[in-house]
């Protein structure tokens, strides 16, 4: 049985992506830094669902040492990490000249090095058997900014340009590497917005619907399955036509 690591699982899209993956039979190692009780939860409602095994591990994905011990932790259960997603993430709607130095490097370090950090433990695996799926989960803003998310925007635009890079680095040894990029998706990060902002905000979406976390788990679910085994570097835009 193939396993998945979903960073940032304890809740949102990060959660939509490990129900998703379990319902593909995927053994799941569920990733938290705080919310522990969420993430047990959502343990407990993936074995008594959906018969995988799931194991829950705490790490801050911006520390490499903890990030190290975790991906260690879980292939020692698991023995490999076939798939892995890289969902963890914060936000952040402020204007460039009141960003400061520590509201940039939390951004950053959380929403992009994060990546590096997971990735490069788990690639060695990958590695050795020749075989892997990794997702990065972007943002719309990754791929056109957004006026007062300046770092989230470069961030996520971080995240877009690491895939397509390594996509083309591990391709020969059949690792594919792709990437999600998520509209406004109704998750906990949009709980700073109003209703009259989110109607607003409504409006100016082609498809007149917000995200789901399942919209864009769904994405995810096609780029580890076998209906896109000739898919790599790329990214699916999940964003009901807000950017096109």
């Amino acid at each position: 049985m193939k396993t998945a690591l979903v960073t940032g699982a304890s809740r949102g899209i990060g959660t939509a992506c490990a129900i998703a993956l379990s319902k593909m039979g995927y053994n799941i190692v569920l990733n938290y830094n705080k919310s522990e009780e969420k993430a047990e939860n959502l343990a407990n409602i993936i074995t008594e669902n959906y018969g995988v095994d799931v194991m829950c591990v705490k790490a801050d994905v911006s520390d490499k040492t903890a990030v190290d011990e975790m991906v260690s932790k879980a292939l020692e259960k698991f023995n490999c990490i076939d798939v892995l997603v890289n969902n963890a993430g914060v936000s952040s709607v402020k204007l460039f000249t009141d960003t400061t130095v520590d509201d940039w490097n939390e951004i950053i370090s959380t929403n992009l090095t994060s990546v590096y950090n997971v990735t490069h433990a788990v690639l060695p695996s990958m590695l050795r058997n020749h075989s892997g799926n990794v997702v990065n989960i972007a943002s719309m803003w990754g791929e056109v900014g957004a006026s007062m998310e300046v770092a989230y925007s470069a961030s996520k635009a971080g995240v877009i340009g690491l895939t397509k890079a390594l996509a083309k680095e591990v391709a020969p040894s059949s690792i594919r590497v792709n990437c999600v990029s998520p509209g406004v998706i109704m998750t906990d990060m949009m709980s700073s917005f109003s209703d009259e902002d989110i109607k607003l905000i409504r409006e100016d979406i082609p498809l007149d619907v917000l995200g789901t976390a399942k919209n864009v788990a769904d994405a995810v679910a096609f780029l580890v399955s076998d209906k896109a085994q000739f898919i790599t570097g790329q990214v699916l835009s999940v964003n009901g036509g807000m950017v096109i």
